[in-house]
């Protein structure tokens, strides 16, 4: 356990965290311009390039203002793994205090913050063979009976993992049929890995879950009016691409991908992705409520930005 004292002589960070269309992005950038903070972003949708509007990526104007570290470093053939993030995240964590400046970690990525916060546990690499098995099996009895299975199995892994987000499920079925073991064994013997900063952390999150719903659904309309389909057609062109790619698998990307497939008509598309967008929000939130001695914001209330800045400003003076 790390003793008071020493805790206060960590270089501070900054951690704001929250769920999709929350207002993050917004009031990191006014954070930008008050403090000096550079910003680093936690969210995996970013990291890719040509994947602007669809993943609602500060445009060139708000990057000349404040510009945003690990975004645009990966192809969407490419896939860029939690542990990556990790070892990303520290350089330019490392970067921007020996500028004498302050790390703002931006983003709804839940498992980037966790892996930089606790490190992650030593699990095999994913498996093509078994992840076709577990997929066919799922396309045959739904997604809701391999939850189920995950139950019986490991139910401490389970009970974080939301019956809607396939992907975790299939990892955590995955790891068990590739090792024999419980990913939440694997995961108990894995020591904590300290990042070495003392952290201030913000959840950006709108009170009401409705008006939470409602930016959704507004931001995804946005999307489409921007050109949202023009940039997924030009992906679909695209040479070495194809629907299982972690960068496809992105909210919005996999239904646009299916519409030009074919298989879903436009109105279907929208509907299914105003969904998945929703149920990722909720997933994210899931996570949040597990952050202990987090500051709330919620950018509706009236002054409630000049409260976040108060208290940036008292942990920034303890350095």
């Amino acid at each position: 356990m790390v003793s008071p004292g020493a805790e206060a002589l960590k270089p501070p960070a900054i951690f704001l965290m929250g769920p999709t269309a929350s207002g993050k992005t917004a009031l990191a950038v006014e954070m930008r311009r008050r403090f000096p903070v550079e910003i680093i972003s936690v969210d995996s949708a970013l990291v890719y390039r040509g994947m602007d509007i669809g993943t609602a990526k500060p445009d060139a104007a708000t990057l000349r203002l404040a510009p945003h570290a690990l975004i645009d470093i990966r192809d969407p053939q490419e896939s860029y793994s939690a542990a990556e993030f990790r070892a990303d995240a520290l350089v330019e964590m490392e970067r921007i205090t020996e500028l004498g400046r302050v790390p703002l970690l931006v983003g709804g990525t839940m498992l980037y913050f966790r892996a930089l916060s606790r490190g992650l546990a030593e699990l095999p690499a994913a498996d093509p063979q078994v992840r076709r098995k577990l997929e066919q099996e799922a396309e045959n009895r739904g997604w809701q009976a391999m939850h189920d299975r995950l139950v019986r199995l490991d139910p401490e892994i389970a009970a974080r993992i939301h019956p809607n987000d396939p992907q975790r499920i299939q990892r955590a079925l995955e790891v068990i049929e590739l090792t024999g073991q419980k990913m939440s064994e694997l995961q108990a013997v894995q020591p904590e890995q300290d990042h070495g900063y003392r952290v201030l952390k913000i959840i950006a999150c709108p009170e009401s879950r409705t008006e939470l719903h409602e930016r959704i659904e507004k931001r995804f309309v946005q999307m489409l009016e921007e050109g949202f389909m023009d940039e997924m057609k030009a992906l679909h062109q695209k040479g070495g691409l194809h629907p299982d790619l972690p960068a496809m698998r992105c909210v919005g990307y996999r239904q646009a991908w299916s519409h030009l497939e074919g298989e879903i008509s436009h109105e279907e598309r929208v509907r299914k992705a105003v969904t998945a967008t929703r149920q990722l929000a909720m997933r994210q939130l899931t996570w949040l409520r597990r952050e202990q001695g987090a500051m709330l914001y919620d950018s509706k209330l009236e002054n409630e930005q000049e409260s976040v800045f108060r208290e940036v400003k008292k942990f920034l003076e303890l350095s």
